[in-house]
Parts: structure tokens; sequence; C-alpha cells
């Protein structure tokens, strides 16, 4: 499957983007599927804590793996995995931004973040991962 990138459309939802992307939906619809599910982009556990996305792919079919892995190189990765990007503590507490690896056929990083000049970045040793989670999608 190609996936199509977008940009997030509020400033801490790239959790929602993600989403997004690997539902084929537009930001928008994944946002109102994700208030209706009491999960909000201005809420800090949707990028400090990975329940929040888990359930949002879950609602969509796409089955995430039961635990992170630590990055370790880019030829590592799976075909689809959501990444932990600019990972770092705040207060004592992590924070990282979401974004998707994919495969489909050329290994490619969709990266919602209105800062990027391209989201679908192969920019590999500018990004510096932290954990991957593993993704499958329902067939």
């Amino acid at each position: 499957m190609k996936y199509r990138a977008l940009v997030q459309e509020e400033r801490y939802g790239c959790g929602i983007a993600v989403t997004a992307v690997l539902a084929g939906i537009s930001y928008e619809q994944s946002r109102r599927i994700a208030n209706a599910l009491n999960i909000f982009a201005a809420d800090s556990a949707l990028w400090s804590d990975t329940r929040h996305v888990r359930r949002l792919l879950a609602h969509h079919g796409i089955k995430a793996g039961a635990t992170e892995i630590p990055f370790t190189s880019w030829e590592a990765l799976p075909e689809l995995a959501l990444l932990a990007l600019k990972w770092r503590l705040i207060n004592g507490r992590p924070h990282w931004h979401w974004a998707v690896f994919a495969r489909d056929p050329e290994a490619r990083v969709l990266d919602s973040s209105r800062k990027i000049k391209k989201p679908a970045r192969r920019d590999f040793g500018r990004m510096k991962p932290k954990w991957f989670i593993p993704l499958t999608l329902a067939s």
C-alpha cells in the first residue's frame, strides 16, 4: 500500500496524524474519531504514552506490536512501524514526536510536522529515532 503523507493541523496532533496516514483518511476525519474516543491532541499523553495512539490504531484495525523496540538501524526496521522521533525528557516525563516508517516500496518516513518542508522524508541521517512499534494492517 502506498501511504500519503499529510501535515498535522494541531501543534501536538502527530498521534492523530500518523493514524490518518495509516488509515488513509484526512486529518480532520482522524481528529473526529480520536475526539469521539476521548483522545485529544492537547492531551500530552498522546505524545508521552503509547496507550492513546494504540487505541486509535486499533479502532482502524491496525495492530501495534506489544512493546516498544529500541531503534538500532534503518535496515532493521520492519516494513511498517511507528517511530518515536525527537525523544526527550520534560520535567522528568518522556515526550516524542510520532512518525510513520514505511517501505512502500521505497523506505521513507512520513513526518506530519508543520516544520518539515517535505513530509515524505528520506534524510535518514538527520532523524534519530529512540524506538519503534511494529505495525500490521488488518487483511
